[in-house]
């Protein structure tokens, strides 16, 4: 595993971690819909499907993990949406939701986690 994924890697365990700590059920990791793309976390919050993006930073000159939803990510995350409510048989009673959760690493002390609702 090179570098990149095992920081994409660490920062999925640390939002799955927060996710389940607030009371969501994780129900998937890293689940692919064909072309589409691939969604980090699949939980559930309630009676709603939540669809996860993860964003992990170091601490430095990059952009803020927030800043990483652009229109195009939001519209590819919408588009996964629909693939799982195609996949898995129409919407669930609560809806489908997108969220993101930014970690952000500082070169010292514990992650900076941020989880925003419904970004998209």
């Amino acid at each position: 595993m090179n570098a990149t994924k095992a920081l994409g890697h660490y920062g999925e365990e640390i939002a799955a971690r927060l996710l389940t700590e607030t009371g969501m059920t994780v129900l998937a990791r890293n689940w692919r819909y064909g072309r589409a793309g691939e969604i980090d976390i699949v939980a559930r919050d309630g009676d709603t499907v939540v669809l996860c993006e993860v964003k992990t930073r170091r601490a430095g000159p990059f952009e803020h993990p927030m800043a990483a939803i652009t229109p195009a990510k939001a519209a590819r995350l919408l588009r996964l949406a629909e693939g799982w409510i195609e996949r898995y048989g129409g919407p669930p009673p609560g809806g489908i939701r997108i969220d993101l959760v930014g970690v952000l690493l500082p070169r010292r002390g514990a992650p900076v986690v941020e989880h925003v609702r419904g970004v998209a």
